[in-house]
């Protein structure tokens, strides 16, 4: 009896210890469905047999439906197979910390910003009809249009290549502070198919002109057919980014413009009208419209010290994001700086995004904008981007550090097909940002910059440091369209910052600055080694200006115009340049004022293949040394490549360069890894010889 006492007052006690511990809530998880509904429990991965309670419908009530579990729950949201519309963007804030957001086993769910055209009816001249209600009632509008998965061309003349500008003048706007008129003179025959349009149809016409590393877009307010002029109202355009006679552009958005396969229009009163490509069936046409313009935001008060926390986004597809231009246009900005993304993050950490998809969309793909830290994109496909595809930081430095953006990793993408609304767009760009890893990415088809890092000119300070671009194979990038770029592009005090082992090839600028391997106005501290360099248009390195920077055991090759340019002379150690490997076949090896700059160059290996004496400027390898100091070791000599030709850049056992401190380096190591599925999808475009416009009137840019 005393026994059973004692026991059962440890018990008791036991009991009571338990009790005054903290009990953790127990896991909460809802199930979305395309055959959900949104009053049911989400408790159950599919509906029951009565039909009374099953899967729920969106993503909002799934989200709503957490809030209720507590702050303790570990949450998640099971995604079935299909697509979801979304008609506002998903908002998560600091209450949905630790939520997971996840595909079902085997299923790709797709959340689309997107509307459905149906009732295509056959017209005259080739073209399909539809009427599109929300158009014409005002409500709704869109500038992009997607055809079975791929996106068709808004009407635009001329269908290749450009137009040219004549004398164009600038005033300032009575009443508007900051809004200009802009008169410029274009050739009479870009203007005739616009005779006939009503006022308010020339007024839904949008320019497109071409600077040398950016573009402006503007609706036309006025034609004055009589004297060959159009108007335009906008930002006043800096110097750089002018528009001097014979600048490039084109008009689109009037129906005269229509007249090629996968090309349309849109009038206000809700008539779309399409000319299909060969071989689709619009009887039978998936044909969708963006509508929705941010398809997700994760909204953390970083000024507040508020972070959403432990998000985790897996296996899920954003598709279909829309952003009208707005009545002032698009101003030139570099990286297309000025527009937005499909996907924002703002004040979080430890957000990670794993094997997701973000693609067709208006502007960039993905933000880490404002507050974020610890944050992760992994193993994602993004494309057809109207801009960008992911941003890091922003352009200045909030004075509080919790606002700051840091320590973000990208990581194992395919991140392609950019650029295609602003073209000035970037692959990966980080802006006032340190301590960011970006690897093992494949960046391909751009008319800009691959890689971009940093945000200002000259030497004041920044926070873009100690940054880590490895193992990236970036390619295909300018198309012949815009200038002034490189496969890497970086700006500013940069220290610390490594840019290795990475890829960079088909590069090819419009007129100036095709380069691989790019320092601009103020880079300092950076250190770019082991990098392959081939097909280039300008250079595979240029230095415009910057200060200490490290030039160190690259392949660089096969540059058309010249190999390497240096730019501007200053007080100071502006790089050093060793143990590289310099080949090609046409153009000189050097460009720039080289014989001015202060510069370190040494144990470098020089070889001309198409036999062609090999000339430093005006210098032999002897005089080089001699007159100027550089390369005392250096040799001019075959660095017996395997196969150069067919860019296997691997080097033979008794290589010259080896002799010269020259570390081979595995290449075929940048670039995406893991599952060969993986790697194949980012090596299954074939892409076309570039198309190289015709030469402009003196002064295009």
């Amino acid at each position: 009896m005393g026994m059973q006492r004692s026991t059962l007052v440890l018990l008791g006690l036991a009991l009571t210890a338990v009790g005054t511990l903290p009990m953790r809530a127990a896991a909460a998880t809802i199930y979305l469905a395309p055959e959900g509904k949104d009053t049911w429990s989400g408790g159950l991965a599919r509906p029951n047999a009565a039909g009374t309670d099953g899967p729920v419908a969106t993503l909002e009530r799934a989200r709503d439906l957490l809030r209720q579990k507590g702050a303790d729950a570990e949450k998640r949201i099971i995604v079935a197979d299909g697509r979801y519309t979304l008609t506002e963007p998903l908002i998560l804030t600091p209450e949905d910390s630790g939520l997971a957001v996840e595909a079902a086993p085997g299923a790709r769910p797709i959340f689309s910003g997107g509307r459905v055209i149906r009732g295509f009816r056959a017209g005259d001249n080739g073209l399909w009809v539809a009427r599109v209600p929300e158009v014409a009632d005002g409500s709704r509008y869109f500038d992009q249009l997607f055809v079975n998965g791929r996106r068709a061309t808004r009407a635009r003349t001329p269908n290749k290549f450009y137009s040219y500008m004549g004398p164009t003048g600038e005033v300032p706007i009575e009443g508007k502070p900051g809004q200009f008129l802009r008169t410029t003179h274009v050739p009479a025959q870009v203007l005739a198919p616009l005779k006939g349009l009503q006022e308010a149809a020339i007024r839904d016409v949008v320019l497109v002109a071409y600077h040398k590393w950016c573009i402006t877009r503007r609706y036309l307010g006025q034609v004055k057919f009589d004297t060959n002029q159009i108007v335009t109202t906008g930002e006043k355009l800096a110097s750089f980014s002018n528009w001097p006679e014979g600048t490039r552009f084109h008009l689109e958005n009037f129906p005269a413009a229509l007249d090629e396969p996968g090309e349309w229009f849109l009038s206000r009163d809700g008539t779309l009208l399409y000319k299909p490509r060969p071989g689709e069936d619009m009887a039978q046409a998936e044909v969708i419209a963006p509508m929705v313009t941010k398809l997700l935001a994760i909204e953390g008060r970083p000024e507040a010290g508020q972070f959403v926390t432990g998000v985790r986004l897996q296996g899920l597809t954003f598709r279909h994001q829309q952003r009208v231009l707005p009545a002032t246009g698009y101003a030139p900005y570099q990286a297309a700086f000025a527009t937005d993304a499909a996907v924002t993050v703002d004040g979080a950490h430890n957000v990670a995004i794993l094997d997701c998809e973000i693609g067709h969309t208006a502007e960039h793909a993905l933000w880490f904008r404002q507050g974020c830290r610890e944050c992760r994109i992994e193993r994602s496909y993004l494309h057809d981007l109207g801009a960008g595809g992911v941003r890091i930081g922003e352009g200045r430095a909030r004075p509080d550090e919790n606002s700051h953006t840091d320590h973000i990793t990208v990581d194992n993408n395919i991140i392609r097909n950019g650029g295609r609304i602003y073209l000035d767009a970037v692959g990966v760009w980080i802006g006032w940002s340190p301590d960011n890893v970006v690897t093992h990415n494949d960046i391909a088809d751009f008319f800009y910059t691959g890689l971009s890092v940093g945000w200002r000119w000259g030497y004041s300070d920044s926070l873009a440091k100690r940054n880590n671009l490895s193992f990236n194979r970036v390619h295909h990038l300018g198309w012949a369209v815009l200038s002034d770029m490189g496969g890497i592009y970086t700006l500013g005090p940069s220290e610390g910052t490594i840019i290795g082992n990475n890829v960079f090839h088909d590069i090819y600028a419009y007129s100036y600055g095709g380069w691989g391997l790019y320092t601009d106005e103020g880079s300092t501290g950076i250190v770019m080694e082991k990098n392959l360099v081939y097909n280039t248009k300008t250079g595979s390195f240029h230095q415009h200006y910057g200060k200490e920077n490290v030039i160190r055991n690259n392949i660089l090759a096969f540059s058309q115009l010249h190999q390497i340019q240096a730019t501007r002379v200053e007080k100071h150690r502006s790089f050093a340049f060793e143990k590289n490997i310099v080949y090609w076949d046409t153009g000189a090896v050097l460009s720039g004022r080289w014989k001015e700059i202060d510069i370190q160059m040494d144990r470098n290996c020089y070889w001309n293949a198409a036999g062609a004496p090999v000339k430093f400027l005006d210098l032999s390898l002897e005089q080089w040394r001699e007159q100027e100091g550089h390369d005392q070791t250096s040799v001019v000599a075959d660095p017996g490549f395997l196969d150069p030709k067919n860019h296997d850049f691997r080097l033979k056992p008794d290589s010259p360069a080896l002799a010269l401190g020259f570390e081979p380096f595995d290449y075929t190591q940048a670039g995406v890894y893991g599952d060969p599925a993986w790697g194949a999808k980012a090596k299954d475009v074939t892409y076309a010889p570039v198309d190289w416009p015709p030469q402009g009137p003196k002064g295009a840019q």
